[in-house]
């Protein structure tokens, strides 16, 4: 009796811990609204100067794929996401995505391919404006686990 009750046990949890991965894995692929569900749920900051001239250039150079305000869109995923507080995608993880491109990982996007028409202080000003909205909707560090 007790060999089986420990072999219901180990069985329940490897359940347990099969089914937490399968709802990680489905969350990273889906997202619970689209775009403009979410875009329309946004809570927009007064933004600083230089978050505002970030905003200028991701408008110009990101929100074609990433969406406006960064909420995604069909071509990229929402940069307002929990996905990517500072703890687990930190400023300088931004910074070589735009500089060096970065290969496809949290999404069923593409490759992100570099974007050298983007200056370093541009690149600086974007990530302003995205920690901004990013704080205003409740996305702070948290420190990442693997």
């Amino acid at each position: 009796m007790k060999g089986l009750q420990a072999h219901l046990t180990k069985l329940a949890v490897i359940g347990i811990l099969v089914g937490g991965v399968g709802l990680l894995v489905s969350n990273m692929f889906t997202t619970s609204s689209g775009p403009q569900e979410a875009a329309s749920q946004l809570r927009l900051p007064d933004l600083s100067r230089v978050a505002a001239a970030g905003k200028r250039a991701f408008d110009a150079n990101c929100a074609q794929c990433h969406g406006v305000n960064g909420t995604g869109s069909e071509k990229g995923p929402p940069l307002i996401h929990p996905i990517y507080n500072p703890g687990h995608h930190a400023d300088e993880a931004f910074f070589r995505a735009a500089r060096d491109g970065v290969r496809r990982h949290h999404w069923n996007f593409g490759d992100m391919p570099p974007q050298p028409q983007v200056t370093k202080a541009q690149i600086e000003e974007i990530i302003a404006y995205v920690r901004e909205i990013q704080m205003a909707n409740g996305i702070v560090y948290e420190q990442h686990r693997m």
